[in-house]
């Protein structure tokens, strides 16, 4: 089976494409062809097509690639429609209720179905985020409360303490006073 197609040559960036008859099974970089029908420059837009040997082999029979049939049409070489040369993306097979119209109203109510969700998410994260808030300051406030209660306590046990290493200070210079005498005592007993 023969076909007509594009045949890259050039440089990198700088394409130039043949216009060959070649057996459909051969990669296109492969080289071999049958014969040149013409020539394509897209950089300068440039392009030459012998009408007779196109016509002739496609009175043979052979299939022409989209690009090349689409550059035939441009040159009036045969006439048509074009061909959608670039692959589109396979969309999902809806289901054919939807195709029929009943779907639309489905599609609305699930729009607004997820409008509402939304909403009340929002709500919700509002009130979440007034909740911590009252719950920061109300833990702001009680370490300051709690504070203010040990200083309370502290300042109540300080006085007492201090009462009492005065007095136990106070006994224990009574106390090194009477053993001063003692020892004095003591040493005239000695001598």
């Amino acid at each position: 089976m023969l076909t007509i197609r594009f045949l890259r040559q050039g440089k990198k960036h700088q394409p130039f494409f043949k216009i060959v008859v070649v057996e459909k099974h051969r990669s296109p970089t492969s080289g071999k062809f049958i014969e040149e029908i013409g020539f394509y420059n897209p950089i300068t837009k440039e392009r030459r097509i012998n009408k007779e040997r196109a016509l002739y082999w496609i009175k043979m029979g052979a299939d022409i690639s989209d690009s090349v049939y689409n550059l035939l049409i441009t040159e009036k070489i045969i006439s048509g429609t074009k061909r959608a040369v670039h692959s589109k993306k396979k969309k999902k097979e809806e289901p054919q209720a939807e195709k029929e119209g009943v779907g639309e109203t489905q599609e609305s109510e699930v729009k607004e179905e997820k409008e509402e969700e939304v909403k009340e998410e929002t709500k919700e994260t509002k009130e979440e985020k007034e909740t911590k808030e009252e719950n920061k300051e109300e833990a702001e406030e009680e370490p300051k409360e709690e504070v203010k209660e040990e200083e309370k306590e502290e300042s109540k046990e300080t006085p007492k303490e201090e009462d009492k290493s005065e007095e136990e200070t106070k006994q224990d210079e009574g106390e090194a006073k009477q053993e001063t005498p003692d020892k004095s005592e003591e040493e005239n007993k000695q001598s």
